[in-house]
């Protein structure tokens, strides 16, 4: 019984320590930022994957990747950033330090793929986007 009751203990305290506490608080939420720039293929090819490059601006220390919103729609997406914001005491960017993040795309079927990054809003709260049109080779 002593070491069943010890084995436990044991585990408990294990479980409960993280060895990955970057001293972040563990309170956070998440937000949609704006794409500023794109590194993408001119022409894809059927069947490839490709890795394609968005930048965005990173406003302090306490926001940080997490990632891409997709919305997909017959042969159009929709795609934006998302960071992780924790809630405490942060570093503000100045000037905003600019990170560059990566996703895959595999090409699954003909025609020309459309995608809009959300570049944010306009005055009006109008989403903005930035569209690129791209031709699958045949």
């Amino acid at each position: 019984m002593k070491k069943i009751l010890f084995l436990c203990t044991f585990l408990l305290t294990v479980m409960s320590c993280s060895l990955d506490d970057d001293g972040r608080s563990n309170s956070y939420h998440l937000e949609i930022l704006p794409i500023e720039s794109v590194d993408m293929p001119e022409e894809f090819v059927l069947g490839e994957t490709y890795t394609i490059y968005t930048s965005y601006l990173k406003p302090s220390s306490c926001y940080v990747f997490y990632d891409h919103y997709f919305e997909s729609e017959l042969n159009q997406r929709t795609i934006a950033v998302v960071d992780k914001v924790y809630e405490n005491d942060c570093e503000d960017y100045e000037p905003e330090v600019i990170e560059e993040v990566s996703f895959n795309f595999k090409v699954v079927s003909n025609g020309t793929y459309i995608f809009k990054f959300w570049q944010g809003e306009d005055e009006n709260g109008n989403d903005l986007y930035y569209i690129v049109e791209v031709p699958v080779a045949e």
